[in-house]
């Protein structure tokens, strides 16, 4: 099914170290700084869209308005909204395309807007079927396996053996306690199929321990 909103060619940005979100999942949100909740508050009154994307570099502590950026992140929708007694807001998000960033510029609210553009991203809209993944499903259940028993992360095997591969592989992407790098690596991964073989050799690279960098453009 294709995204019936045309996608606008500037998004605010909403930068997080660490945090993958992949077009068609969803991503849950407590947004507290006044720069983000200025940014979602904008959002909620024109197209409810952001631009999520990961810092190059890891931040502890708040991201600097000037933090290097991947040029590659995701267009997501705020479907759900909730504000706190203090101003908090809690939020859900879902992912709809990918894009590159062109350019971007601070805002005067402080947070960034990026000129962007979804070209080699067309199919980001159209769900993938399961007989994309589910040749490949048994190699991806061997390497959960292998990876959550060293990771130690109390997977939830009855939902996984419910889960169809499509949806299975989009969750454990974005939830996988990977390296920002690994977790950009499958954001740019051109299909659905290549996303699932990296995620299979980065469980199985982690379980062996073996931390090799992931190739990628930065």
């Amino acid at each position: 099914m294709t995204d019936p909103q045309p996608l606008p060619d500037t998004l605010p940005l909403f930068p997080l170290p660490g945090v993958l979100l992949l077009p068609h999942g969803c991503l849950p949100l407590h947004v507290f700084e006044p720069r983000y909740r200025s940014l979602i508050r904008d959002a909620m009154e024109t197209d409810k869209l952001i631009g999520m994307v990961q810092t190059v570099d890891a931040h502890d502590d708040l991201v600097p308005d000037d933090a290097r950026l991947y040029e590659v992140g995701c267009s997501a929708r705020i479907t759900e909204f909730n504000e706190t007694d203090d101003g908090r807001f809690l939020i859900t998000i879902c992912g709809v395309s990918r894009f590159h960033i062109q350019t971007d510029e601070p805002t005067e609210a402080g947070y960034r807007r990026a000129r962007v553009t979804y070209a080699g991203f067309e199919r980001d809209s159209v769900t993938p079927t399961p007989a994309e993944t589910e040749a490949e499903r048994q190699s991806l259940m061997h390497a959960i396996d292998e990876f959550f028993e060293v990771a130690d992360d109390g997977a939830d095997w009855a939902a996984i053996a419910e889960a169809n591969t499509v949806d299975l592989l989009t969750s454990l992407a974005m939830i996988s306690p990977l390296e920002a790098r690994d977790k950009q690596a499958l954001l740019e991964c051109p299909t659905t199929a290549e996303r699932q073989k990296l995620l299979v050799a980065l469980m199985d690279m982690a379980a062996n321990g073996d931390n090799s960098p992931t190739t990628q453009t930065q």
